[in-house]
This record gives structure tokens, C-alpha cells and sequence, in this order.
């Protein structure tokens, strides 16, 4: 079968779901909607092939460890298992099993793998995306209730006079991650798109100090 039939996208989308019911907002299916959108939006653009990137985005969160986990980092593996067993019980075309599994298994950010496909830059850029801006902002503060976690740093909440530790500050994210995401996109189309993004971070930032009467 076809990746990118209509059917068979509406089926790993039924299964992406059903695997998504418990997961935080953080990385619920409405994430993986938004990854599928804007990784149709780059692979349009940048030439990807849209039977490889569409169902990678679906199957990208079949399976998290859950934060803290001390294999965290090797979600993204376990994760392209799991999306081998369903695209092959689904009837996929053999020959697009490994390049689907391939984007999905480097797409993790905590790797600081570059995938050797254009359509495994496309799947990394378009999940990075969604971890900056207003929807990247509620997903920093929605994992950092879930963990447990201030939501900055009472002394210093900007790491003006450390370094960040997002391990123990929700805050801190921005500095230890999410500000650095724009300059490790790796299309054009993807980097565009992150500059309004940036903006409604610094800005959002920016708010924050002078409601927390810290100024710049």
C-alpha cells in the first residue's frame, strides 16, 4: 500500500491517536497534528516526498520514556520499532518501511542526530517548530507542571548569572533549548518559519521580566 493514500493515512492517523489517549499535552495527538501540518508545509517546499515525511510525523510518537527516564534519549528508536511493526501490519510498500522508520528513529532533539534524508530534516524541523512560539511556550510550562518543577528560579529566573538548568526550572528551558532551536533547523523553509516564532518568545520573555520587576 501506499503511503500517501488517503486511506491508509487515516488509519496510521486512527493509530497514532489511540497511542497518543494518555499522553501529556506536551506530546498528545493535537502535537502530532500540528507536526503533520507543518511537515507537509516543508516537504512541499524543500522537494521531500510526501509518502516518506507524512506518515514519519503520524508514527513519531508512537512511544515516549517518560521524562527523566534514565534511556530517555533512545525514545526515538524504540519509537521507529514500533512504527516498523505498524506500517508493516498496515501493508505499507516495503521499500518505504526503512526511510519512514530511518526519519522517525533521528528525529528525537535530545540525539543531536542530522539525518542523512531530506525527509528526516524535514520530520526534525517540523517537530523542533513545534517546541518554539505560543504553542512551544504552553508546551514548555505544560511539561514543567508535569514534572513537578518551579516555574523559574526565585534568585535569578533569566540565567543572567548562570548556567541553565532546565532539570530543576521550567524557565530555564528557554535558554538551555528552545532559544538555540532557529539556528539548528536545517531547511530554509523551516528557519523562515521560525523567525515570528523567536519573536513571540523574546517577547513573551520580555513581559515576564517587567510583571516579575526585573527590566532587561
Amino acid at each position: 500500500m501506499n503511503p500517501s493514500e488517503p486511506h491508509f493515512l487515516k488509519k496510521l492517523s486512527a493509530i497514532a491517536e489511540l497511542r497518543c489517549a494518555t499522553s501529556g499535552p506536551a506530546h498528545d495527538f493535537l502535537h502530532v497534528r500540528r507536526v503533520v501540518d507543518t511537515a507537509r508545509r516543508i516537504a512541499e517546499a524543500e522537494g521531500a516526498d510526501h509518502a516518506v515525511v507524512v506518515p514519519a510525523a503520524l508514527l513519531h510518537e508512537l512511544f515516549n520514556h517518560p521524562k527523566g527516564h534514565p534511556e530517555s534519549h533512545l525514545s526515538g528508536e524504540v519509537c521507529a520499532e514500533h512504527a516498523r511493526v505498524v506500517l508493516v501490519a498496515e501493508g505499507c510498500a516495503q521499500d518505504l518501511v526503512e526511510p519512514i522508520c530511518e526519519a522517525i528513529r533521528v528525529h528525537p532533539f535530545s540525539r543531536g542526530i542530522l539525518p542523512g534524508t531530506i525527509e528526516g530534516r524535514v520530520l526534525q524541523d517540523a517537530d523542533r517548530l513545534d517546541a518554539i512560539g505560543a504553542i512551544g511556550i504552553a508546551r514548555c510550562f505544560a511539561t514543567c507542571a508535569e514534572m513537578g518543577r518551579p516555574l523559574y528560579a526565585s534568585d535569578d529566573p533569566f540565567c543572567r548569572t548562570r548556567l541553565p538548568d532546565d532539570k530543576s526550572w521550567g524557565l530555564d528551558h528557554f535558554y538551555k533549548k528552545l532559544l538555540l532551536i532557529p539556528e539548528q533547523l536545517h531547511t530554509k523553509t523551516a528557519r523562515a518559519m521560525a523567525d515570528s516564532r523567536v519573536e513571540t518568545m523574546r517577547a513573551f520573555l520580555a513581559s515576564l521580566q517587567n510583571e516579575l520587576g526585573l527590566g532587561r
